[in-house]
Protein backbone atom coordinates (compact mmCIF):
# COMPACT_ATOMS: atom_id res chain seq x y z
CA UNK A 1 0.00 0.00 0.00
CA UNK A 2 1.13 3.45 -1.15
CA UNK A 3 0.60 6.60 0.55
CA UNK A 4 0.64 10.42 -0.11
CA UNK A 5 3.96 12.20 0.11
CA UNK A 6 1.99 14.53 2.97
CA UNK A 7 1.30 11.11 4.72
CA UNK A 8 4.41 9.79 4.71
CA UNK A 9 6.17 12.98 6.29
CA UNK A 10 3.58 13.05 9.26
CA UNK A 11 4.49 9.54 10.13
CA UNK A 12 8.20 10.41 9.64
CA UNK A 13 8.75 13.14 11.47
CA UNK A 14 7.00 11.60 14.66
CA UNK A 15 10.34 9.45 14.51
CA UNK A 16 12.01 12.52 14.39
CA UNK A 17 12.61 12.93 10.80
CA UNK A 18 13.39 16.63 9.46
CA UNK A 19 10.84 18.08 7.26
CA UNK A 20 9.93 22.10 5.61
CA UNK A 21 6.26 22.93 7.57
CA UNK A 22 3.70 22.57 5.00
CA UNK A 23 -0.42 21.95 5.24
CA UNK A 24 -2.46 20.13 2.67
CA UNK A 25 -5.07 21.79 0.82
CA UNK A 26 -8.41 20.49 -0.94
CA UNK A 27 -9.35 24.33 -3.00
CA UNK A 28 -7.48 26.84 -4.21
CA UNK A 29 -9.13 28.63 -1.76
CA UNK A 30 -7.55 26.60 0.91
CA UNK A 31 -4.23 26.71 -0.88
CA UNK A 32 -4.16 30.26 -0.46
CA UNK A 33 -4.88 30.27 3.24
CA UNK A 34 -2.27 27.26 3.77
CA UNK A 35 0.49 30.05 1.97
CA UNK A 36 -0.42 33.24 4.53
CA UNK A 37 -0.49 30.83 7.63
CA UNK A 38 2.82 29.45 6.76
CA UNK A 39 4.24 32.72 6.02
CA UNK A 40 7.48 34.02 3.95
CA UNK A 41 7.62 34.60 0.60
CA UNK A 42 8.34 31.29 -1.57
CA UNK A 43 6.27 28.30 -1.72
CA UNK A 44 6.11 25.17 -3.38
CA UNK A 45 2.70 23.94 -4.48
CA UNK A 46 3.12 20.13 -4.53
CA UNK A 47 0.56 17.89 -6.39
CA UNK A 48 -0.27 14.65 -3.86
CA UNK A 49 -0.85 11.26 -6.18
CA UNK A 50 0.67 8.13 -5.53
CA UNK A 51 3.72 8.74 -8.24
CA UNK A 52 7.31 9.49 -7.94
CA UNK A 53 8.77 12.09 -11.04
CA UNK A 54 5.92 14.85 -10.51
CA UNK A 55 8.24 17.56 -10.42
CA UNK A 56 8.95 17.07 -14.22
CA UNK A 57 5.01 16.20 -15.35
CA UNK A 58 4.39 19.48 -14.02
CA UNK A 59 3.33 18.51 -10.42
CA UNK A 60 5.44 21.11 -8.24
CA UNK A 61 5.36 24.29 -9.00
CA UNK A 62 7.24 27.49 -7.24
CA UNK A 63 5.33 29.88 -6.04
CA UNK A 64 6.51 33.72 -4.95
CA UNK A 65 3.07 35.42 -4.57
CA UNK A 66 -0.19 34.04 -3.63
CA UNK A 67 -1.47 34.16 -6.69
CA UNK A 68 0.78 32.12 -8.13
CA UNK A 69 -0.12 29.82 -5.21
CA UNK A 70 -3.54 29.92 -5.80
CA UNK A 71 -3.35 29.56 -9.83
CA UNK A 72 -0.88 26.38 -9.26
CA UNK A 73 -3.84 24.65 -7.06
CA UNK A 74 -6.43 25.67 -9.75
CA UNK A 75 -4.16 23.92 -12.59
CA UNK A 76 -3.51 20.33 -10.40
CA UNK A 77 -7.14 20.15 -8.44
CA UNK A 78 -9.04 18.14 -10.56
CA UNK A 79 -6.94 17.27 -13.47
CA UNK A 80 -4.86 14.32 -14.08
CA UNK A 81 -1.51 14.39 -13.71
CA UNK A 82 0.37 11.74 -15.61
CA UNK A 83 4.23 10.91 -15.10
CA UNK A 84 6.57 8.32 -16.18
CA UNK A 85 5.41 6.01 -13.24
CA UNK A 86 1.59 6.28 -13.32
CA UNK A 87 1.06 5.02 -17.41
CA UNK A 88 -0.73 7.03 -20.08
CA UNK A 89 -3.86 7.14 -18.14
CA UNK A 90 -2.46 9.11 -15.65
CA UNK A 91 -3.49 9.80 -11.79
CA UNK A 92 -5.95 12.90 -10.72
CA UNK A 93 -4.86 15.53 -8.06
CA UNK A 94 -7.44 15.71 -5.31
CA UNK A 95 -5.34 17.36 -2.93
CA UNK A 96 -2.31 19.64 -2.63
CA UNK A 97 0.75 20.10 -0.46
CA UNK A 98 2.05 23.84 0.17
CA UNK A 99 5.43 24.28 1.43
CA UNK A 100 7.54 27.12 2.47
CA UNK A 101 10.06 26.53 -0.17
CA UNK A 102 13.90 26.76 1.37
CA UNK A 103 16.99 27.61 -0.52
CA UNK A 104 18.94 24.65 -1.10
CA UNK A 105 22.31 24.09 -0.64
CA UNK A 106 23.11 20.23 -1.65
CA UNK A 107 20.41 17.38 -2.45
CA UNK A 108 21.01 13.47 -1.58
CA UNK A 109 19.26 10.27 -1.51
CA UNK A 110 17.92 8.34 0.92
CA UNK A 111 15.99 4.98 0.83
CA UNK A 112 15.63 2.24 3.19
CA UNK A 113 14.62 -1.36 1.01
CA UNK A 114 14.09 -4.87 2.25
CA UNK A 115 17.12 -6.71 0.46
CA UNK A 116 15.18 -9.75 -0.17
CA UNK A 117 18.42 -11.85 -1.46
CA UNK A 118 20.16 -10.88 2.04
CA UNK A 119 16.89 -10.89 4.18
CA UNK A 120 18.00 -7.38 5.62
CA UNK A 121 16.49 -3.95 5.55
CA UNK A 122 19.42 -1.90 3.64
CA UNK A 123 19.91 1.59 3.52
CA UNK A 124 20.85 3.22 -0.18
CA UNK A 125 22.05 6.80 -0.28
CA UNK A 126 23.61 8.65 -2.70
CA UNK A 127 25.28 12.89 -3.39
CA UNK A 128 23.22 13.38 -6.14
CA UNK A 129 19.90 13.56 -4.94
CA UNK A 130 16.44 14.45 -7.18
CA UNK A 131 17.32 11.73 -9.73
CA UNK A 132 16.09 8.81 -9.90
CA UNK A 133 18.21 6.04 -7.92
CA UNK A 134 17.93 3.70 -10.72
CA UNK A 135 19.24 6.40 -13.31
CA UNK A 136 22.37 7.14 -10.55
CA UNK A 137 22.65 3.45 -10.28
CA UNK A 138 23.60 2.99 -14.31
CA UNK A 139 25.98 6.31 -14.72
CA UNK A 140 27.41 6.70 -11.45
CA UNK A 141 27.62 3.77 -9.44
CA UNK A 142 30.18 4.92 -7.54
CA UNK A 143 27.95 7.81 -5.87
CA UNK A 144 26.16 5.10 -4.15
CA UNK A 145 26.58 4.47 -0.34
CA UNK A 146 25.08 1.23 1.11
CA UNK A 147 24.77 -0.05 4.31
CA UNK A 148 22.88 -3.09 5.31
CA UNK A 149 21.09 -3.16 8.99
CA UNK A 150 21.20 -6.38 11.40
CA UNK A 151 17.87 -6.99 12.41
CA UNK A 152 18.81 -8.92 15.76
CA UNK A 153 20.08 -5.45 17.15
CA UNK A 154 18.34 -2.36 14.66
CA UNK A 155 20.50 0.47 13.27
CA UNK A 156 23.41 1.18 14.87
CA UNK A 157 24.26 4.81 14.88
CA UNK A 158 27.87 4.15 13.35
CA UNK A 159 25.92 3.32 11.02
CA UNK A 160 24.01 6.09 10.09
CA UNK A 161 27.07 8.19 10.60
CA UNK A 162 28.94 5.55 7.91
CA UNK A 163 26.45 6.81 5.73
CA UNK A 164 26.72 10.30 6.63
CA UNK A 165 30.39 10.66 5.65
CA UNK A 166 29.89 8.34 2.79
CA UNK A 167 27.90 11.36 1.29
CA UNK A 168 30.55 14.02 2.06
CA UNK A 169 28.99 15.35 4.98
CA UNK A 170 30.75 17.14 7.89
CA UNK A 171 29.86 19.09 11.00
CA UNK A 172 26.47 19.75 12.07
CA UNK A 173 24.86 18.51 9.01
CA UNK A 174 26.21 14.51 10.15
CA UNK A 175 24.21 15.04 13.23
CA UNK A 176 21.20 16.41 11.03
CA UNK A 177 21.67 13.18 8.64
CA UNK A 178 22.03 10.82 11.41
CA UNK A 179 18.56 11.67 13.03
CA UNK A 180 17.04 11.46 9.42
CA UNK A 181 18.49 8.17 8.78
CA UNK A 182 17.67 6.53 12.15
CA UNK A 183 14.34 8.21 12.25
CA UNK A 184 13.32 6.62 8.98
CA UNK A 185 14.77 3.14 9.86
CA UNK A 186 12.48 3.21 13.18
CA UNK A 187 9.48 4.11 11.05
CA UNK A 188 10.29 0.97 8.59
CA UNK A 189 10.79 -0.90 10.98
CA UNK A 190 8.06 -0.20 13.19
CA UNK A 191 5.26 0.57 10.63
CA UNK A 192 6.01 -2.53 8.75
CA UNK A 193 6.92 -0.35 5.69
CA UNK A 194 8.65 -1.97 2.73
CA UNK A 195 10.16 1.05 1.49
CA UNK A 196 10.84 4.40 2.80
CA UNK A 197 12.54 6.97 0.51
CA UNK A 198 13.34 10.68 0.83
CA UNK A 199 14.53 12.30 -2.36
CA UNK A 200 15.65 15.03 -1.80
CA UNK A 201 17.14 14.61 1.64
CA UNK A 202 18.68 18.68 1.53
CA UNK A 203 20.81 20.64 3.09
CA UNK A 204 19.67 24.05 3.10
CA UNK A 205 21.77 27.21 2.74
CA UNK A 206 21.50 27.47 6.32
CA UNK A 207 22.66 24.13 6.92
CA UNK A 208 20.11 22.54 8.30
CA UNK A 209 19.08 18.94 7.16
CA UNK A 210 15.25 18.52 5.64
CA UNK A 211 13.12 15.28 3.60
CA UNK A 212 12.27 17.66 1.40
CA UNK A 213 10.29 14.73 -0.59
CA UNK A 214 9.20 11.30 0.42
CA UNK A 215 7.74 8.21 -0.10
CA UNK A 216 6.28 5.06 1.71
CA UNK A 217 5.19 1.99 0.93
CA UNK A 218 3.70 -0.92 3.66
CA UNK A 219 2.95 -4.61 3.86
CA UNK A 220 -0.61 -4.97 2.60
CA UNK A 221 -0.15 -8.38 4.93
CA UNK A 222 0.61 -6.41 7.87
CA UNK A 223 -1.76 -3.50 7.66
CA UNK A 224 -4.40 -4.67 10.05
CA UNK A 225 -2.30 -4.61 13.15
CA UNK A 226 -1.65 -1.60 12.14
CA UNK A 227 -4.60 0.71 11.86
CA UNK A 228 -3.63 4.11 11.96
CA UNK A 229 -1.64 3.28 8.63
CA UNK A 230 -4.41 1.80 7.05
CA UNK A 231 -6.39 4.16 7.82
CA UNK A 232 -3.72 6.23 5.35
CA UNK A 233 -5.40 4.16 2.37
CA UNK A 234 -6.66 6.39 -0.93
CA UNK A 235 -8.78 4.26 -3.11
CA UNK A 236 -9.13 7.05 -5.82
CA UNK A 237 -5.32 6.66 -6.48
CA UNK A 238 -5.20 2.68 -6.73
CA UNK A 239 -7.16 0.97 -9.75
CA UNK A 240 -10.58 -0.14 -8.78
CA UNK A 241 -10.15 -3.49 -10.19
CA UNK A 242 -7.18 -4.05 -7.95
CA UNK A 243 -9.32 -3.06 -4.70
CA UNK A 244 -12.46 -4.59 -5.71
CA UNK A 245 -9.87 -8.21 -6.06
CA UNK A 246 -9.05 -6.84 -2.50
CA UNK A 247 -12.63 -7.39 -1.00
CA UNK A 248 -13.12 -10.91 -2.55
CA UNK A 249 -9.68 -12.26 -1.12
CA UNK A 250 -8.00 -11.77 -4.67
CA UNK A 251 -4.51 -10.98 -5.72
CA UNK A 252 -4.88 -9.13 -8.94
CA UNK A 253 -2.58 -6.88 -10.91
CA UNK A 254 -4.06 -5.33 -13.85
CA UNK A 255 -1.67 -5.44 -17.28
CA UNK A 256 -2.14 -4.76 -20.80
CA UNK A 257 -2.48 -7.46 -22.53
CA UNK A 258 -5.69 -9.08 -24.07
CA UNK A 259 -5.59 -12.64 -22.48
CA UNK A 260 -7.47 -12.61 -18.98
CA UNK A 261 -5.66 -15.17 -16.32
CA UNK A 262 -7.56 -16.54 -13.50
CA UNK A 263 -5.04 -18.80 -11.32
CA UNK A 264 -4.45 -20.30 -8.13
CA UNK A 265 -1.40 -19.74 -6.69
CA UNK A 266 1.30 -16.66 -7.25
CA UNK A 267 4.19 -18.85 -8.93
CA UNK A 268 1.44 -20.77 -11.30
CA UNK A 269 0.15 -17.56 -11.96
CA UNK A 270 3.39 -16.34 -13.31
CA UNK A 271 4.49 -19.54 -15.01
CA UNK A 272 1.24 -18.56 -16.94
CA UNK A 273 1.49 -15.44 -17.94
CA UNK A 274 5.43 -16.45 -18.99
CA UNK A 275 3.71 -19.33 -21.16
CA UNK A 276 1.41 -16.53 -22.65
CA UNK A 277 4.24 -14.63 -23.88
CA UNK A 278 6.26 -17.70 -24.92
CA UNK A 279 3.24 -18.49 -27.35
CA UNK A 280 2.87 -15.51 -28.54
CA UNK A 281 0.32 -13.64 -26.68
CA UNK A 282 0.32 -11.07 -23.44
CA UNK A 283 -1.52 -11.22 -20.87
CA UNK A 284 -4.10 -9.06 -19.15
CA UNK A 285 -4.08 -9.64 -15.70
CA UNK A 286 -1.98 -11.50 -12.73
CA UNK A 287 -4.98 -13.05 -10.63
CA UNK A 288 -4.46 -15.43 -7.90
CA UNK A 289 -7.34 -16.66 -6.47
CA UNK A 290 -5.81 -18.43 -3.51
CA UNK A 291 -5.70 -22.55 -2.19
CA UNK A 292 -9.31 -22.72 -0.87
CA UNK A 293 -10.90 -20.98 -4.33
CA UNK A 294 -15.30 -21.65 -3.67
CA UNK A 295 -17.28 -21.17 -6.84
CA UNK A 296 -18.47 -18.00 -5.42
CA UNK A 297 -14.98 -16.92 -5.77
CA UNK A 298 -14.13 -18.21 -8.78
CA UNK A 299 -17.34 -16.31 -10.12
CA UNK A 300 -16.11 -13.05 -8.76
CA UNK A 301 -13.10 -13.36 -10.56
CA UNK A 302 -14.82 -13.87 -13.93
CA UNK A 303 -16.61 -10.85 -13.67
CA UNK A 304 -13.06 -8.89 -12.08
CA UNK A 305 -11.41 -10.07 -15.43
CA UNK A 306 -13.87 -9.29 -18.05
CA UNK A 307 -14.40 -5.69 -15.70
CA UNK A 308 -11.38 -4.83 -18.48
CA UNK A 309 -12.68 -4.63 -21.70
CA UNK A 310 -9.26 -4.85 -23.46
CA UNK A 311 -9.94 -8.83 -22.53
CA UNK A 312 -10.66 -10.82 -25.41
CA UNK A 313 -9.71 -14.58 -24.26
CA UNK A 314 -9.91 -16.35 -20.74
CA UNK A 315 -7.45 -18.52 -19.68
CA UNK A 316 -8.42 -20.47 -16.30
CA UNK A 317 -5.56 -22.95 -14.99
CA UNK A 318 -5.81 -24.29 -11.83
CA UNK A 319 -3.73 -26.89 -10.33
CA UNK A 320 -5.53 -28.44 -7.51
CA UNK A 321 -4.34 -29.16 -4.04
CA UNK A 322 -6.40 -27.28 -1.70
CA UNK A 323 -8.69 -26.42 -4.26
CA UNK A 324 -10.58 -29.15 -6.26
CA UNK A 325 -11.33 -29.43 -9.36
CA UNK A 326 -15.11 -30.15 -9.05
CA UNK A 327 -15.55 -26.75 -7.42
CA UNK A 328 -13.71 -24.39 -9.66
CA UNK A 329 -15.74 -26.26 -12.58
CA UNK A 330 -18.64 -25.36 -10.62
CA UNK A 331 -17.83 -21.63 -10.49
CA UNK A 332 -16.74 -21.45 -13.81
CA UNK A 333 -20.14 -22.60 -15.35
CA UNK A 334 -22.00 -20.34 -12.72
CA UNK A 335 -19.61 -17.47 -13.82
CA UNK A 336 -20.72 -17.64 -17.52
CA UNK A 337 -24.34 -17.68 -16.68
CA UNK A 338 -23.44 -14.96 -14.45
CA UNK A 339 -21.50 -12.46 -16.82
CA UNK A 340 -23.20 -13.52 -20.00
CA UNK A 341 -19.57 -14.37 -21.44
CA UNK A 342 -18.92 -14.02 -24.79
CA UNK A 343 -15.21 -14.65 -25.65
CA UNK A 344 -13.28 -17.55 -25.97
CA UNK A 345 -12.71 -19.41 -22.45
CA UNK A 346 -9.19 -22.35 -22.05
CA UNK A 347 -9.20 -24.16 -19.12
CA UNK A 348 -6.51 -26.31 -17.85
CA UNK A 349 -7.28 -28.20 -14.64
CA UNK A 350 -4.95 -30.75 -12.85
CA UNK A 351 -4.78 -32.32 -9.54
CA UNK A 352 -7.48 -32.76 -6.99
CA UNK A 353 -10.92 -34.11 -8.49
CA UNK A 354 -9.82 -33.30 -11.67
CA UNK A 355 -12.10 -36.48 -13.67
CA UNK A 356 -14.45 -35.02 -11.34
CA UNK A 357 -14.13 -31.00 -12.66
CA UNK A 358 -13.61 -32.18 -16.25
CA UNK A 359 -16.90 -34.04 -16.31
CA UNK A 360 -18.44 -31.30 -14.91
CA UNK A 361 -16.96 -28.91 -18.29
CA UNK A 362 -17.90 -31.37 -20.67
CA UNK A 363 -21.53 -31.93 -19.26
CA UNK A 364 -22.53 -28.19 -19.11
CA UNK A 365 -22.57 -28.16 -23.08
CA UNK A 366 -20.86 -25.05 -23.07
CA UNK A 367 -18.06 -23.61 -25.15
CA UNK A 368 -14.92 -24.49 -23.55
CA UNK A 369 -11.91 -25.25 -24.69
CA UNK A 370 -10.16 -27.83 -22.54
CA UNK A 371 -6.45 -29.15 -22.11
CA UNK A 372 -4.36 -30.93 -20.13
CA UNK A 373 -0.99 -29.31 -20.48
CA UNK A 374 -0.17 -26.00 -19.45
CA UNK A 375 1.61 -24.67 -22.71
CA UNK A 376 -1.38 -26.32 -24.49
CA UNK A 377 -3.66 -23.85 -22.83
CA UNK A 378 -2.00 -21.29 -23.46
CA UNK A 379 -1.41 -21.71 -27.37
CA UNK A 380 -5.25 -22.40 -27.70
CA UNK A 381 -5.39 -19.03 -25.62
CA UNK A 382 -3.15 -17.24 -28.14
CA UNK A 383 -4.94 -18.72 -31.42
CA UNK A 384 -8.17 -18.03 -30.18
CA UNK A 385 -7.30 -14.46 -29.93
CA UNK A 386 -6.18 -14.65 -33.14
CA UNK A 387 -9.05 -16.37 -34.80
CA UNK A 388 -11.68 -14.31 -33.10
CA UNK A 389 -13.80 -16.99 -32.38
CA UNK A 390 -15.50 -19.51 -29.65
CA UNK A 391 -13.38 -22.22 -28.49
CA UNK A 392 -13.96 -25.19 -29.47
CA UNK A 393 -16.38 -27.33 -26.85
CA UNK A 394 -14.78 -29.56 -24.91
Amino acid sequence: MDIHEHQAKDLLSGFGVPIPEGIVAYTADQAVQAAEEIGGGRWAVKAQIHSGARGKAGGIRLCSTLDEVQAAAHDLLGNVLVTNQTGPAGKVCHRVLVEKAVPIAREFYLGLVLDRGLERVTIIASDQGGMDIEQVAHTSPDSIVKEVIEPAVGIQAFQAREVAYGLGLTGKQVKGVVSAITGAYRAFRDLDATMVEINPLVVTKAGDVLALDTKMSFDDNALFRRPTVNELRDYTQEDPREVEAAEHGLSYIGLDGEIGCIVNGAGLAMATMDLIKHAGGEPANFLDIGGGASPERVANAFRLVMSDPQVKVILVNIFAGINHCDWVAQGIIQAIGEVNLEIPLVVRLAGTNVEEGRKILAESGLEITSTEELYEAAEAAVKALASGKRGASV
